[in-house]
């Protein structure tokens, strides 16, 4: 995990630890499948065990690592009904939180999701799969916080964390980065124009584009 040791460390060695394990998952660093090897892993970051086995087991009760007995720690791997199950949920949740959002209209919203929205396409346009990923992240969560439901929001976000680690395989494809920008504008575009059934359309059609390009690479390991 290269640069890790560099990065300025959070408050305790645990947080530190899972820092660098979330960046590695969505970075696609580690793939979905891929063995967590404890021994490099706490010499590369220059840990003991203690807070990296602290931090895999916050990343197995999320969902974003799995133990196996005898095998050790792996990056977690979702079926293709699973992935379809949780961005169904999604659907509906982000609905929710969306339709709330625009009724309650908070200043600024707009122009944060804006300035988000230029993050998102300096990183498409450098290929910074990594970047991408985090600054849609925010993009999103962005604006499911502005509904001002925190227990929504918290749930929304165990969803997307059950993902991350198929985000990268979505954001290596150039083709997929540039229909993102497009889709971000789009709804960019509908909170402009306050029309949410138009803004609840255009994030439907963002994920359904996303399942289909992930359905097309996790089918053919499911035959």
């Amino acid at each position: 995990m290269s640069g890790a040791v560099e990065r300025r460390r959070p408050r305790t060695a645990q947080q530190f630890v899972l820092e660098e394990l979330r960046r590695a998952i969505t970075s696609g660093e580690l793939r979905p499948g891929a063995p967590i090897r404890q021994d490099a892993l706490a010499a590369r970051l220059e840990v003991s065990r203690v807070p990296l086995r602290e931090a895999l087991k916050t990343l197995e009760a999320e969902g974003l690592v799995v133990h196996h007995v005898h095998r050790g720690y792996f990056v977690a791997e979702l079926s293709l009904a699973d992935l379809e199950e949780v961005y169904r949920i999604r659907a509906l949740l982000e609905t929710e939180a969306v339709v709330r959002a625009m009724a309650l209209a908070p200043d600024g919203l707009s122009a944060a999701l804006e300035d988000i929205q230029h993050d998102v396409e300096r990183a498409s346009g450098a290929g910074d799969v990594t970047a991408m990923a985090e600054a849609n992240r925010r993009f999103h969560l962005t604006l499911v916080e502005a509904s001002g439901m925190p227990r929504l929001v918290r749930m929304i976000t165990t969803l997307w964390d059950a993902t991350d680690a198929y985000r990268s395989l979505y954001y290596t494809d150039p083709d997929h980065r540039d229909q993102a920008v497009r889709e971000h504008r789009a709804v960019l575009a509908a909170l402009r124009a306050y029309d949410t059934d138009a803004a609840v359309r255009r994030l439907d059609d963002h994920r359904a584009h996303a399942v289909a390009a992930l359905r097309a690479v996790l089918a053919p390991h499911e035959d």
